[in-house]
């Protein structure tokens, strides 16, 4: 952080300063500077800067990077926002540091953002996390950036059941962030206007400029110009995209590919939107946030165990926010393959979700399997979310029936259709490896399997909210091992526990 103290200087008509940076210690050096006009220091915008009157005579100012951003909303699923998004992250990229978001709890287009900015992409969702959360992963994550673009999630107004919670614009009203807004618009002119019309009244939110997707001619896209302008509608088109199908990424049954198998070419996506979009009117949008001040009281223990977490194409579905939960509660990450890799030598073990049912040959053939076993049948605290609890089962069936690591007392078999889809609340019923009894905890699920348990299975979620395995209830638990469908975020449910007993394992 640059300080600035300013002392009256009326020989100069302005002010005498100096400067310096704080340190560690929370000191600060300063070095004489030169003479500058205060109103010119107000007038800086790639600067947030903080007051603080210290006496009569002198002024310090925090001189801190401004923060700038901007939210990609769609009026549905399927209008263009994730290409939208991506294609700004790559074209501001070019220039700037960009810090990507995504809104809802999405590990997939993540792990594209993630690529194209070389910079971690955290989730924003206002139901696991809670306001407060947004706003502490938003100020963290964006640290560093010249700009942050945040992609939303479904319609802008779509959230839990009828409510604003988990929505975009609930997400944009936390941070009072400026909404960009991607429309479909093929086979529509001045339809568009009314549409515009609607999500502009419906709430508080700010929608500061419209991205046209699938537009047709010229012609076109002046019709709906016109149609918005003679509608009293002062939200500039700031950009008409025609249809591109080279940019699109393929599919499967969980969502786009993960970003490490696509061959999206980044730097057409980047020509593309500079082609198509008015650069300049983004970052106008973009500098008119004000980031939300909050301050967060960052806890950073001695790493003192080690965790490892499975981490390759099979178990690829973590939040960011996980790892860094886990790095400030004293946790060493050890990353392996369960595929490839040896078990290593750790305290307590984190497998996350993914696509098991695309490996299952190379996991039940691997002697990981067996070495994991061993662990947990010694105790070892383990934890698993939705893949990973096709993983830890007896077996999982795909075109036929493999052997899996065999921990929990389930099978599990693949099918065609959409099992579960949707936030889950649960109550913790029993102590676990995660959670005392009693605990509240907020996730989600997604997943086309079905898993049957033994009679004598222990299950640790009683579910408010969601599907999980069974007769609602989800978390199957053996030794000190428990896996579930839902997927939870730190936010929801810090790591305490599950470091708490890791330390204990060690210690025997």
């Amino acid at each position: 952080m640059k300080l600035l103290l300013l002392r009256p200087c009326p020989a100069a008509s302005g002010y005498d300063f100096l400067e310096g940076n704080t340190c560690s210690t929370g000191s600060t050096n300063l070095r004489s500077s030169a003479v500058c006009n205060f109103l010119d220091i107000k007038k800086i915008t790639k600067f947030s800067i903080r007051l603080k009157l210290i006496s009569h005579h002198a002024i310090i100012l925090a001189v801190i990077p401004k923060t700038r951003a901007i939210l990609i909303a769609g009026t549905g699923s399927g209008v263009g926002k994730t290409t939208v998004a991506m294609g700004l992250m790559a074209t501001l990229g070019k220039n700037y540091k960009v810090q990507p978001f995504k809104v809802g709890p999405d590990f997939i287009d993540p792990s594209h953002h993630t690529r194209i900015c070389g910079r971690p992409c955290r989730n924003l969702d206002s139901f696991m996390m809670g306001e407060r959360g947004v706003l502490e992963t938003f100020k963290r994550g964006s640290q560093g950036a010249d700009f942050c673009v945040i992609e939303g999630v479904m319609g802008l107004f779509d959230g839990l059941d009828d409510t604003e919670i988990a929505s975009t614009a609930h997400v944009a009203k936390i941070l009072n962030v400026p909404v960009i807004l991607v429309i479909n618009a093929h086979g529509a002119s001045r339809s568009i206007a009314a549409l515009v019309k609607g999500f502009s009244e419906f709430d508080t939110v700010n929608i500061a400029g419209i991205i046209l997707n699938n537009a047709g001619s010229d012609r076109h896209v002046k019709l709906i110009r016109d149609s918005l302008q003679s509608s009293g509608i002062k939200i500039p088109v700031i950009g008409a995209l025609p249809k591109n199908p080279e940019l699109s990424i393929p599919s499967r049954h969980l969502g786009l590919q993960m970003a490490g198998e696509s061959n999206l070419n980044i730097e057409a996506l980047s020509d593309f939107i500079e082609k198509h979009i008015d650069m300049g009117s983004v970052k106008t949008i973009a500098n008119d946030f004000a980031a939300p001040d909050i301050d967060i009281n960052e806890r950073l223990e001695r790493a003192d165990i080690k965790i490892g977490i499975a981490h390759d194409s099979v178990f690829c579905f973590y939040y960011e926010d996980s790892f860094d939960e886990l790095k400030r509660s004293g946790a060493e990450l050890v990353f392996f393959s369960p595929m490839t890799d040896r078990l290593p030598e750790v305290d307590g073990l984190y497998l996350g979700g993914g696509y098991p049912e695309l490996f299952v040959k190379e996991l039940s053939t691997s002697r990981t399997r067996d070495e994991i076993k061993k662990a947990a049948g010694d105790g070892m605290p383990i934890y698993g979310e939705c893949g990973a609890l096709l993983y830890l089962n007896e077996s999982l069936r795909t075109d036929r029936t493999y052997k899996m690591a065999g921990i929990l007392g389930a099978s599990s078999r693949m099918t065609n259709k959409l099992q579960a889809l949707g936030y889950t609340e649960a109550e913790t019923a029993i102590d676990s490896p995660i959670a005392k009894k009693g605990r509240i905890i907020k996730g989600h699920e997604f997943h086309y399997s079905v898993t049957e348990c033994d009679r004598d299975a222990t299950l640790v979620y009683k579910l408010r909210r969601g599907k999980g395995i069974a007769d609602g209830k989800d978390g199957l638990m053996e030794h000190n091992t428990m896996a579930s469908y839902m997927h939870t975020h730190p936010c929801s449910n810090s790591f305490d526990e599950f470091l708490r007993q890791c330390r204990k394992y060690r210690m025997r």
